[in-house]
């Protein structure tokens, strides 16, 4: 029986996790490679070599030096679970001169050093595999790069970040706002102390950078992605959103247009009719439009022990068999052969197009609505829907919410700047794009 031996860098939560399905389920794995293979973690990298751990790994040595486990002869192949672009980079990269086929959750190094890691690995004959970088358990990566290969990607939006899903849900609540559920959100595990990266879209961003690159077969480029994060989405804009037949989300979405890529994370409005508006809570889902097969959907949990590690061992099995093939014959990393990859233009912000929804305080005034819609039409918008209330803030101003037609954001920012000049106008006015996604 050939025995494939693992080395682990990182031991916490999904490290933990992958150890338990590894234990747990080995029969069943083995099982799936056809019953001569066995799998055994030899070797594991953690920051603390004294901290008591959830899972033991019977004969694993244990270390505090993850290069140690890169340059062990005996490890065939490693599974890099501690996260960053620093040191996890330098391990990813020897492992691949060593010849060892790498693992990985890590999607900030994928986004952003992904093209260079993808090319060595080419260069020593070895594989990347990443697949719970992305929406945690759901096999997205897989069903992009396989599944839908028949295909020409039209748009991909997706829920990919557990954490905003989680705070813009609990924000439906009566009495809730930002800082409130941001505080619960972290009291529950489910926001970091600094919740940055989360809430103000980092994290998504760089998994919508690697979808995007699956699914139209262009580079990887984090540093193009339009990043804008909830922090400043209130209750009110969730109630109104409610009213109007829509719910606030935080999207990512990666469209082809006439001239290049749209790739953005923001908040979006999405109809209620459509799927991803039902998803709440911590639960992730993406949706992606093929040519042929129209709307797909793939929902589930995004992040977790079990989900993550779930992904993670599927993706050690994956390369095992793939050990069998020539490199020629395997499933490219990012979908197509790396010289078949377009380093297609990424539209700025200001070049797409969509609907918008604008909040604003205006004075009660008669005739301030006939300039606020005049000023508009300046700037080529149509109004689709209003609705207008007393301001809970100032008894004096009105709150107006306007729905508009699809425009180019450009004439959104110049509209919005006119307004904000106006003296019927109080302080800022709240964007937020819609998305019909159909």
């Amino acid at each position: 029986m050939k025995q494939v031996k693992l080395g682990l860098l990182g031991f916490g939560t999904v490290g933990g996790g992958t150890a338990t399905i590894l234990k747990n389920t080995l029969s069943e794995i083995e099982r799936r490679l056809g019953g001569d293979v066995s799998i055994q973690i030899i070797h594991i990298a953690v920051r603390d070599l004294n901290r008591k751990r959830a899972v033991e790994v019977d004969g694993a040595i244990m270390t505090d030096q993850p290069l140690d486990v890169v340059n062990n002869p005996d490890v065939d192949m490693v599974v890099e679970l501690m996260g960053g672009t620093t040191l996890a980079k330098t391990c990813i990269e020897t492992a691949i001169e060593n010849g060892k086929s790498v693992v990985t959750a890590n999607k900030a190094l994928i986004a952003e050093h992904g093209n260079e890691l993808f090319e060595l690995a080419a260069q020593k004959g070895v594989s990347i595999a990443y697949e719970a970088a992305v929406a945690g358990g759901i096999p997205i990566i897989k069903a992009l790069r396989e599944g839908l290969a028949g295909n020409q990607i039209e748009w991909v939006a997706g829920i990919i970040n557990g954490t905003g899903n989680y705070i813009l849900t609990e924000m439906k609540k009566p009495g809730a706002d930002f800082a409130k559920v941001l505080k619960t959100a972290q009291e529950l595990g489910y926001a970091e102390a600094d919740p940055t990266f989360d809430v103000e879209g980092i994290d998504a961003a760089h998994k919508l950078t690697i979808l995007a690159s699956i699914a139209f077969g262009i580079e990887l480029q984090f540093e193009r992605v339009y990043t804008e994060g909830i922090s400043q989405i209130t209750a009110e804009d969730i109630r109104f959103a409610d009213q109007l037949g829509y719910e606030i989300k935080h999207l990512g979405i990666a469209n082809r247009a006439e001239d290049g890529f749209s790739l953005r994370v923001h908040p979006t409005l999405v109809p209620k009719s459509v799927l991803l508006a039902q998803v709440n809570g911590v639960m992730n889902a993406v949706m992606v439009n093929g040519d042929h097969v129209g709307p797909t959907m793939y929902y589930g949990p995004g992040a977790g022990a079990g989900p993550t590690a779930s992904a993670v061992v599927a993706d050690i099995i994956d390369l095992i068999r793939a050990e069998h093939q020539p490199q020629a014959d395997r499933v490219p990393g990012l979908g197509f052969a790396l010289n078949q990859l377009e380093s297609a233009p990424v539209l700025p912000i200001s070049e797409i197009n969509s609907a918008y929804y604008l909040r604003c305080f205006a004075k009660d005034n008669a005739g301030v609505l006939a300039e606020l819609s005049a000023t508009l039409a300046e700037h080529h918008i149509n109004i689709e829907l209003l609705h207008q209330e007393p301001s809970s803030q100032n008894p004096d101003d009105a709150t107006v919410v306007i729905i508009t037609n699809q425009v180019k954001e450009s004439d959104v920012d110049q509209a919005i700047q006119t307004l904000e000049a106006m003296d019927a106008i109080d302080g800022k006015i709240m964007r937020i794009r819609v998305g019909a996604l159909d």
